[in-house]
């Protein structure tokens, strides 16, 4: 039991310490974005709106708002030309699911392709959990079987442990 618990602590410190590197890691923007930033701000407002509800198909972890990555620069990109060309935002985003799947969206709609993205995390967790209980159980199970020493055994270990001379160090 007390190595689950030290297994289990190592991966939570293990976790922290990347999810604190990712975070200092976050790469400049690129120059090319740069320069249609400037140009009209409320363009720029809609693009990081429909960018919050894309997932960077190379970061997985990221918007394509929040990515630096080439591929969500040229999503961003594609997403301003489609406002500039007078597309709404349901049409960009459909746009988007057609072309990459409903991999693209951050928040996937529950279907039976995407149910094990939304089931999948739970159904660890419970089996995770059944797993340490049976190993509790079973532990406990072998702690009461063990063979128990007779009185005969007991005094014989005694006289044992009293004859054992002393050692010096």
């Amino acid at each position: 039991m007390k190595q689950l618990f030290v297994l289990v602590a190592a991966l939570l410190i293990a976790a922290a310490g990347m999810a604190s590197a990712q975070a200092q890691a976050q790469p400049a923007a690129p120059a090319q974005e740069a320069a249609t930033l400037a140009s009209d701000p409320a363009l720029e407002k809609r693009v990081n709106e429909i960018g919050l509800e894309l997932r960077c198909l190379v970061c997985q972890n990221q918007t394509i708002s929040d990515s630096n990555a080439g591929l969500a620069v040229d999503l961003k990109n594609q997403i301003r030309e489609q406002l500039q060309a007078g597309r709404s935002e349901k049409q960009i985003i459909d746009f988007m699911v057609e072309r990459y799947g409903d991999f693209v969206l951050y928040r996937p709609p529950v279907r039976a392709t995407t149910v094990l993205l939304w089931a999948g995390p739970f159904v660890l967790l419970a089996l995770a959990a059944f797993g340490a209980i049976a190993v509790v159980r079973r532990r406990r199970v072998e702690a009461d079987n063990a063979p128990q020493l007779t009185e005969a055994q007991r005094r014989k270990a005694a006289q044992l442990l009293q004859d054992e001379p002393e050692t010096s160090k």
